[in-house]
């Protein structure tokens, strides 16, 4: 399996505004073939260990059966749209991939 996780910092950091990111990551990068698990969601304000990575404001979570999912969404005309409509609001976005066993 492939884990694809990548954690958004926004410009529009109030509430609304981390809630539509959430919306627009339901809406085009939820039910893609191959996804074994699919979550998102928000920073958890009150862990702040010296660990924590505190420099986000949504989190996405996305597990794939294999290498040959990961790509396939990566071209999929709705993870497209996703880049285009929701780029401008982002402050950074940083992307983890992980092979799990």
């Amino acid at each position: 399996m492939l884990a694809h996780m990548v954690y958004f910092s926004l410009k529009d950091k109030s509430p609304e505004g981390v809630q539509r990111h959430v919306d627009a990551c339901q809406k085009y990068l939820d039910g893609h073939e191959g996804v074994v698990f699919f979550g998102v969601g928000t920073r958890t304000p009150d862990l702040t260990r010296p660990v924590n990575d505190l420099e986000f404001d949504v989190g996405l979570h996305v597990v794939f059966a294999d290498r040959a999912s990961h790509d396939t969404y990566q071209a999929h005309p709705r993870h497209i749209q996703f880049i285009e409509e929701t780029r401008p609001t982002w402050a950074g976005a940083r992307v983890f991939d992980a092979d799990l066993k």
